[in-house]
């Protein structure tokens, strides 16, 4: 394995980074909060400071992304969420493999980290769906309750409120899989705080 040093992660990136990390870790933990919290029984969070910290982590949140797809838009790291098609299905395979099985035989990885292309196969198609899909619908439907007169009284017989509401838990909980996920394979790394570092640092 390559012992080299890679820039990987410019300034804005790192920023946003960091950014991102503290807006979602506060909206996981006042949602939660929400969640849970019955009458006269708080649950992590006092539900009325829960209410306010998701709501004003959601909007910086908001925000972060937005200046996220700009600076994909105008940068080259916008470069690392193009997934070739053509073979893709082989590539995540032997990932896959490496991960179960290759890893703990400490096998070099199949496609080891370069400038041009910082994320294996498995990882760039769970970032495309996270950042590109999984964001976008979460923020949707977060605005959405935040001005519910403009969300449909009853979709398909049923309150459009709480579809709402239960479609926007659900992408909750699906990138908050994505957040563990993401903090177990960076521990992957030898030393186990060598990835972290490079997020601090810049240098892979």
């Amino acid at each position: 394995m390559s012992t080299d040093k890679l820039y990987l992660y410019p300034l804005w990136v790192r920023i946003w980074h960091w950014l991102n990390a503290v807006f979602f870790i506060t909206l996981l933990i006042s949602g939660i909060s929400m969640q849970y919290s019955i009458p006269d029984n708080t649950f992590l969070v006092q539900f009325e400071l829960a209410v306010q910290l998701h709501n004003i982590s959601g909007i910086l949140i908001s925000i972060n992304y937005f200046l996220f797809i700009l600076g994909n838009l105008y940068f080259s790291n916008g470069k690392q969420y193009i997934i070739e098609r053509k073979g893709l299905y082989q590539r995540l395979i032997k990932q896959i493999r490496f991960y179960l099985f290759g890893m703990f035989q400490k096998q070099n990885p199949p496609f080891p980290i370069t400038v041009k292309s910082k994320f294996n196969p498995l990882q760039k198609v769970s970032y495309v769906f996270a950042m590109y899909i999984g964001y976008p619908l979460i923020m949707i439907s977060g605005w959405s309750m935040l001005f519910p007169e403009i969300i449909p009284a009853v979709v398909l017989g049923v309150s459009g409120l709480l579809l709402t509401a239960l479609f926007h838990v659900f992408f909750g909980f699906i990138l908050s899989i994505f957040l563990f996920i993401h903090l177990y394979v960076c521990t992957f790394a030898e030393p186990i705080s060598r990835n972290f570092k490079s997020m601090i640092t810049g240098w892979h």
